[in-house]
């Protein structure tokens, strides 16, 4: 994950000592990771995590780091390694289910209401993925929102911070319908399995997906 900064959800700097979570880094990458997204699942772990982090450090060796921060036996261990999982699942899922489109700035917009607070962790990929061209991605469900500009880095703002011009759905219409085209001409109707469907699929993200939206018009 390309580190934009660490933050909670309401936008504010992220809790965690950042000289802890770098002396974790030095023991285990795995471990500095597992706690990073443990707290981005916005769960009642604050506790649970630094525990974890304290128990990981006092290792002293990596070896023996390594084996203390993957302990399932271990209640703290359990807690932030489940967490972290889940933030990692949804984080997955939403870089294969985000659909973009441009509004009438160029700006090629994503919306999503995420059970975890994940932005930060969709910043490389996505900067990857378009280059210098500007995109954003709005959580509706927190009011944030993550952007970035030609030639700016990634950040995390408000998502009122959007423009009433740079905000407008009207554009995407067109991407919108060639969305839905695609799905048709991929989609075999003879093997449709709906469980399967919602399993992979859960319909709080089927909202925000073009191909999917005629069953959330009426």
């Amino acid at each position: 994950m390309n580190q934009i900064g660490l933050f909670d959800e309401g936008g504010k700097e992220e809790s965690l000592e950042t000289s802890d979570v770098a002396g974790l880094f030095e023991l285990s990458v795995e471990a500095y990771y597992a706690a990073i997204y443990a707290r981005m699942s916005c769960l009642p772990i604050k506790n649970e995590i630094s525990r974890y982090i304290e128990k990981v450090k006092g290792s002293n060796e990596r070896a023996i780091a390594e084996k203390t921060a993957f302990d399932r036996g271990d209640p703290d261990v359990l807690t932030v390694l489940k967490a972290a999982g889940k933030v990692q699942h949804e984080i997955h899922r939403l870089i294969g289910l985000l659909r973009f489109s441009p509004d009438n700035q160029g700006v090629y917009i994503a919306r999503c209401s995420p059970d975890h607070f994940i932005l930060p962790a969709l910043a490389e990929h996505f900067t990857l993925r378009f280059g210098e061209m500007p995109w954003a991605i709005i959580d509706e469900k927190r009011g944030l929102c993550l952007r970035r500009g030609k030639d700016k880095p990634a950040k995390l703002t408000s998502a009122t911070e959007m423009s009433p011009a740079t905000d407008t759905e009207n554009p995407g219409d067109h991407w919108e319908d060639l969305w839905r085209l695609y799905h048709s001409s991929v989609n075999n109707e003879s093997r449709k399995n709906l469980n399967l469907q919602r399993q992979l699929m859960p319909e709080r993200y089927q909202k925000y997906l073009p191909e999917m939206k005629h069953k959330f018009s009426t």
